[in-house]
């Protein structure tokens, strides 16, 4: 039996068949050397031929929620399954990509950190140049997430959270967001759990709206309320 470590990467997918296999293709073509990869995904009720696509990945483990619940319910129930050493939440859509795990993975492989965020807004990876008000709507939810956290991130809401097995098993059980807000949840339970919180630079290839984006000024708001209520009231 092998004794190599395992990433489990957790991807929620929703209406994504314009890109999940283009996304799947690069994640599999990651080599961690010794590392071996878990893909786990979670659709949330695709309506559109992501399911179909889904059903013929023979080398992942599918899931298949009976309806959209949102991203927050579909990662808990990708942690849930997981079974690796560690774990990185990856979207579907080809806004990450999937070479970054090498940077991602470092400080946990150090044994410095139970926790790695990867910034859109640090570093000197590439970046596509987009919304200024979405970027100004993501500095002002860190910022309001790290005065109630007392963290100094640089982008709370980042897709790319790692996390140690027992790491994610601390907070998992405390998870409740169905939607976006679960960013928040996660970045305030990893703080009164006193994780060992590392944070690098990671490439972004954002997307527009007409190119499938879904997040909206409607989720800023959900945002808000998420880091207040599980900051001070959790």
């Amino acid at each position: 039996m092998s004794n190599n470590k395992i990433l489990s990467v957790v991807i929620p997918v929703f209406n994504e068949e314009g890109t999940i296999l283009e996304l799947l293709g690069k994640v599999r073509a990651v080599d961690l050397g010794e590392i071996n990869k878990e893909i786990i995904i979670v659709d949330d009720g695709s309506t559109d031929g992501t399911r179909a696509i889904l059903r013929a990945a023979t080398d992942c483990r599918i899931i298949f929620q009976d309806k959209n619940k949102g991203k927050g319910a579909a990662l808990r129930r990708g942690f849930a399954e997981a079974t690796g050493d560690w774990l990185v939440v990856q979207d579907a859509d080809l806004e990450y990509n999937p070479e970054d795990y090498h940077i991602l993975l470092q400080p946990l492989l150090e044994n410095k950190a139970d926790m790695v965020f990867g910034s859109r807004f640090m570093g000197n990876q590439p970046r596509r140049v987009l919304f200024f008000w979405h970027f100004l709507g993501n500095k002002m939810l860190t910022l309001f997430s790290n005065v109630l956290s007392d963290l100094n991130l640089t982008d709370m809401e980042t897709c790319y959270k790692v996390f140690t097995k027992e790491a994610i098993n601390k907070i998992l059980p405390r998870l409740t967001s169905e939607r976006f807000n679960i960013e928040p949840e996660i970045t305030a339970l990893a703080a009164k759990e006193k994780l060992r919180i590392f944070e690098v630079g990671v490439s972004y290839y954002g997307r527009t709206y007409a190119e499938g984006k879904k997040i909206g000024w409607k989720d800023g708001i959900l945002a808000i309320l998420a880091i207040i209520k599980f900051n001070l009231f959790r």
